[in-house]
C-alpha cells in the first residue's frame, strides 16, 4: 500500500552533510534552490519540518532492484524498461529474458539455459525460438540492433548481457 506522507527525522550531522552535498554537487534542476533554502531553514531553526513532493507527474524513480546500464533502465517491480528515459514496450517473455540476462550481467548462457530460466511451463525448446526473441528484443532496446551493445552473442555458446557498460 502506498503511503501518502512519510516522515524522516534528520540529526544535525545528516542535515549538514545534505546541505554541503546540495551546495557542492546538486544538479541544475527545478527545486534545487528551494531544497537548499529549506535545509538551511531547518538547520537554523526557522522551521521544524520540510515537506517534499516529487514534481514530475508519473516519474519512475529507481529502487534498489532497478538495473541501470548506460541509457537502459530495467524496473522489475513495474516490469518496465526505458531507454534514454523513453519507455520501451516489451512482451512479457521479452521482459523476462532481458531481466534474466541483465541481473546476471556478464554471465554467458546457452539458449537452453535461457529457455529453462524464463519458461516455467513446457514449451517447444527450439534454438530458433530463443534467437527470434533475442532478435525482437534487440530491435526494441538496442540503439543499433545490427551492432548490439547490451545483449551480446557469444558465438557457439549463447548470449550474455554486456558487463562493460
Amino acid at each position: 500500500m502506498k503511503k501518502d506522507i512519510g516522515f524522516v527525522s534528520l540529526d544535525s550531522s545528516l542535515a549538514k552533510w545534505l546541505y554541503e552535498k546540495l551546495r557542492s554537487s546538486a544538479p541544475e534542476a527545478v527545486g534545487t534552490e528551494e531544497l537548499l533554502e529549506g535545509v538551511e531553514d531547518l538547520m537554523s531553526g526557522k522551521v521544524t519540518a520540510l515537506m517534499l513532493e516529487l514534481g514530475t507527474e508519473g516519474a519512475i524513480l529507481p529502487s534498489k532492484d532497478t538495473i541501470i546500464c548506460d541509457e537502459l533502465a530495467i524496473y522489475p517491480r513495474l516490469r518496465k524498461v526505458t531507454r534514454s528515459e523513453k519507455e520501451v514496450l516489451l512482451t512479457p517473455k521479452e521482459f523476462d529474458i532481458l531481466y534474466f540476462l541483465a541481473r546476471n550481467r556478464g554471465e554467458v548462457f546457452t539458449k537452453e539455459q535461457i529457455y529453462r530460466a524464463v519458461w516455467s511451463e513446457d514449451y517447444l525448446l527450439d534454438d530458433s525460438n530463443i534467437m527470434a526473441f533475442i532478435r525482437k528484443l534487440r530491435k526494441k532496446i538496442e540503439p543499433d540492433p545490427d551492432a548490439p551493445k547490451y545483449i551480446l552473442t557469444i558465438w557457439g555458446i549463447g548470449y550474455k548481457f554486456n558487463d562493460q557498460l
